[in-house]
């Protein structure tokens, strides 16, 4: 006797099969919008990604005379690699380079210094902790355009200006990645683990360094790849501190490769370029998404066995 014929025996009504039920076709039925509204997320999500793949394999003249979200019958996207890393004398690869070194140094730093504050937020009692907690959320609401004025001015009178700490060191500070790391903090380090520690004869900075980078795993990895993204898509804060090409990122290379080319009478078009370069300008992050996904995923597992 199957556990459904038992059922029926017991409360003393007909089995009924799952995939027959009417309950399960009118719950069906509900889904559909929901279904209709995934889709177009996706749609809008994936679209402009998709546009932008197509676009690269095209050279100026398909760009305007074909369908946007199709390929044309010629593929030029290896004739717009070539000219991407040539144009300039090949400026383009030390851009990418600079973009690199400003995007994963900031990314750490900010990284280690937000799971600082965050630990020293969720694990100590201080005078002044609630105070300094709410600056910190409250510097979250702040617009970073607003402070880019005095950013530039602080810099400025320190002689930072055009140098890549005028890049880095503003990207260190991270209040939302304190404000996530305290969170965290909170739920995945035990303060019977931190006593025991101490029992060990363990210092402050070496449970912090052994036991709680450790169990911070998951939001490091988030943290790091929200700082990563924000520094490397940043455009404001380049373009006002930096003046030689040379210290550029993609982001303010791209866009003055491009501006230089139609201030030029549109001599040298450089559309397919310029989307080439922006295809190529992506493939970072998505490889460091792909890599560091899988640390997310093991954090999750991680925490729904403890018990």
């Amino acid at each position: 006797m199957t556990a459904l014929e038992t059922r029926a025996v017991v409360t003393g009504k007909p089995a009924r099969r799952a995939g027959r039920s009417r309950a399960y076709d009118r719950g069906r039925q509900r889904n559909v919008p929901l279904t209709v509204l995934l889709w177009l997320c996706a749609a809008y999500f994936v679209l402009p990604l998709w546009w932008l793949i197509v676009s690269a394999t095209k050279d100026n003249s398909d760009l305007f005379a074909t369908f946007g979200l199709w390929f044309s019958g010629d593929f030029h996207l290896w004739d717009n690699l070539t000219t991407l890393f040539t144009v300039r004398g090949g400026i383009f690869f030390r851009w990418l380079v600079n973009t690199v070194l400003y995007a994963v140094v900031s990314a750490a730093g900010a990284t280690l210094l937000s799971a600082m504050a965050g630990y020293a937020f969720a694990k100590y009692d201080f005078p002044g902790k609630k105070a300094l907690f709410s600056a910190t959320l409250g510097a979250i609401m702040i617009p970073l355009t607003a402070l880019a004025l005095p950013t530039y001015l602080l810099f400025s009178n320190a002689g930072l200006t055009d140098t890549p700490w005028a890049i880095i060191v503003p990207s260190l500070v991270s209040p939302f990645g304190v404000y996530l790391m305290r969170v965290y903090a909170a739920d995945s380090i035990p303060t019977e683990l931190m006593e025991a520690a101490r029992v060990d004869g363990s210092g402050e900075f070496r449970i912090f360094w052994q036991v709680g980078l450790r169990l911070l795993g998951p939001g490091l990895v988030t943290v790091f790849l929200f700082s990563l993204v924000a520094t490397w898509n940043n455009y404001f804060l380049p373009l006002i501190m930096l003046n030689t090409s040379e210290l550029y990122p993609v982001t303010v290379g791209l866009a003055q490769l491009q501006s230089a080319a139609s201030a030029g009478g549109g001599a040298q078009a450089l559309f397919s370029t310029v989307i080439t370069g922006s295809l190529v300008s992506i493939l970072p992050l998505i490889i460091a998404f792909l890599f560091l996904q899988r640390y997310w995923q093991s954090g999750l597992a991680t925490g729904s066995v403890k018990g």
